[in-house]
């Protein structure tokens, strides 16, 4: 059984998987393999830093013919970032966190497919009026970044899948096997854009230490907070969106005090000297409610094959009349 749906159809991909575009972990080279594997592969632009997306992009693009694209943190970047990517001919630009609308007619006259993540009704709305070809429905459960009163993802998708419908949706949150993608097309969607599964590979541009910590990581053990990136002196507006992490020592030193440590001009190098002293990893682990699910560190082609093989059996088990047997006697 093939997976097609009008995601796959509308971007010439094989499977309805996507690499979520993570900033720091999601470069050319996790994106190409992602890509020639048959999914689609989304470089993480994050802010459009320009040496960085000329590496990267360059290497997407030399090293496969079939379709892949960018994605940026809108909040964080200008229409110079997003005409540089688009001099790569990517076949999708995907947009997060932030008004797309001074850069989606642009993207539109380049050729190139506009993807909008949302995590709320409001966004979806606004994403439809703009126009997106696609739009992501982000849940709570996500790794990474989201929204500070987000909605779980399993009663959002069906939500703006109803509400975007025709235009195809993409599920986002707590996906980390074939059995997510599965229940992600059921509840309405077109496929299933993925993070952490995909930063537990080879070609992921992250450093061994994370990858132990995903292996090792219980989903129990993720915490969505504002407190890493206050203390970090990151510029994320943490007044709407938070992060997911596994757990830090920030977290059990500054957790509820987020305001006291906002106000605390020092932090920001006090973090930086224990960064350097050891007493803290150089970056947090950003990793969703799944990371229980990750138990290997394959190739990404491998895990490609593998999500889309789980979820075409899941789907087939899930069609699968249960034969009778006693209990169930009519007469």
């Amino acid at each position: 059984m093939v997976l097609s749906t009008d995601f796959t159809e509308m971007l010439g991909v094989r499977h309805p998987i996507a690499l979520a575009p993570m900033a720091g972990a999601a470069g050319g080279a996790l994106a190409t393999a992602v890509s020639r594997s048959g999914g689609l592969g989304l470089v993480g632009g994050g802010y459009g830093e320009p040496d960085w997306l000329e590496r990267e992009l360059s290497m997407v693009a030399r090293g496969t013919d079939r379709p892949w694209g960018v994605g940026f943190l809108t909040w964080a970047i200008d229409v110079r970032a997003v005409e540089r990517a688009l001099a790569f001919r990517p076949a999708a630009v995907m947009f997060s966190f932030g008004d797309p609308a001074p850069f989606v007619d642009r993207v539109r006259e380049a050729g190139s497919a506009v993807l909008v993540q949302v995590t709320d009704l409001e966004e979806a709305r606004r994403a439809v009026d703009l126009g997106a070809d696609a739009i992501v429905a982000q849940g709570t459960e996500s790794g990474g970044h989201g929204a500070r009163r987000g909605r779980s993802t399993f009663p959002f998708v069906p939500l703006v899948a109803d509400l975007a419908a025709p235009v195809p949706v993409l599920a986002a949150g707590g996906i980390a096997d074939g059995r997510g993608v599965a229940a992600a097309l059921a509840l309405g969607a077109a496929g299933a854009l993925i993070g952490t599964r995909f930063q537990a590979t080879a070609e992921a541009s992250v450093g061994s230490s994370v990858h132990e910590a995903l292996l090792g990581g219980r989903g129990q053990d993720t915490e969505r907070n504002g407190v890493l990136d206050i203390a970090r002196g990151s510029s994320w507006p943490v007044e709407r969106y938070t992060a997911r992490t596994l757990g830090h020592p920030y977290l059990d030193q500054w957790r509820g005090r987020e305001a006291e440590l906002a106000g605390d001009a020092s932090a920001p190098l006090k973090y930086r000297d224990d960064v350097a002293h050891g007493v803290i990893p150089p970056e947090p682990v950003w990793a969703g409610e799944a990371v229980d699910l990750i138990t290997d560190l394959p190739s990404a082609a491998e895990l490609v094959a593998t999500l889309a093989a789980e979820a075409e059996d899941a789907l087939t088990r899930a069609g699968r009349r249960r034969p009778e047997d006693g209990s169930h006697a009519s007469g």
